[in-house]
């Protein structure tokens, strides 16, 4: 259940997700970050989440009531690689429980990259305990765009 009693089950993706989870990434890129650089078709999207992202990170999704996938969450070692949610599931509490599903298989230590533009993405990491520990002028990532580095470790939750 979500803060807004909103049924979630979270479980590990299979293969067959591949499809619903690169629309969530697609969508929720668009929706979050208008006039975004798209450096890869749709087909390789698919192809990448399918032979990249779901069989070399650990990956959770959160499916509703109907079946639907809402989000998605990918963590590689001691790095969350993914977290996305479909637009309209946003403010559910749907990243939270993906995030503290990641927190909770990690070693309590995570890093992530986001925009900096991506206003939402931040403030939501900002609040759940990460701290900005670097920021690049988009020379590091294929869109070109300006990124910040996030930390955050269950140890500087506790102090």
């Amino acid at each position: 259940m979500t803060d807004r009693g909103t049924a979630v089950l979270l479980r590990e993706a299979a293969p067959g997700d591949a499809g619903e989870i690169t629309a969530i990434f697609l969508a929720s890129r668009a929706a979050a970050l208008p006039g975004l650089r798209r450096v890869h078709s749709d087909a390789d999207t698919l192809a990448w989440i399918t032979h990249v992202v779901l069989p070399g990170s650990r990956v959770w999704v959160a499916e509703g009531s109907t079946g639907e996938l809402l989000g998605f969450a990918a963590l590689d070692g001691d790095e969350l690689d993914h977290l996305y949610l479909r637009p309209g599931a946003l403010r559910q509490g749907i990243g939270t429980l993906l995030l503290e599903r990641v927190k909770s298989a990690s070693r309590g230590e995570l890093g992530l990259h986001t925009f900096r533009r991506n206003t939402g993405a931040r403030a939501f990491y900002e609040r759940h305990g990460f701290t900005a520990v670097a920021y690049d002028d988009g020379s590091r990532n294929e869109e070109g765009e300006p990124d910040v580095r996030y930390r955050w470790s269950a140890a500087a939750g506790r102090a």
